[in-house]
């Protein structure tokens, strides 16, 4: 049994991260596009979510610290 994750899992994966906000409506990810798209690809996609997340929560932190000056 091999350790990494499956094409699906990855998939719903990213499905997960990108539905984490209640604000922004569900994304469904068209499974047929698993034939195109490779393990590597959908990791890098995984990675900039994640980048791109951790940028928007510094920011939301930069943001709510200036209240704290108060």
């Amino acid at each position: 049994m091999n350790m990494e994750s499956t094409k699906e899992q990855l998939i719903a994966d990213i499905e997960n991260l990108l539905n984490r906000y209640d604000s922004v409506k569900p994304t469904h990810i068209n499974p047929e596009l698993l034939q195109f798209l490779d393990r590597q690809t959908l990791l890098n996609i995984i990675n900039s979510i994640l980048q791109q997340q951790e940028k928007t929560n510094e920011s939301n932190l930069e943001w709510l610290e200036q209240f704290k000056q108060y």
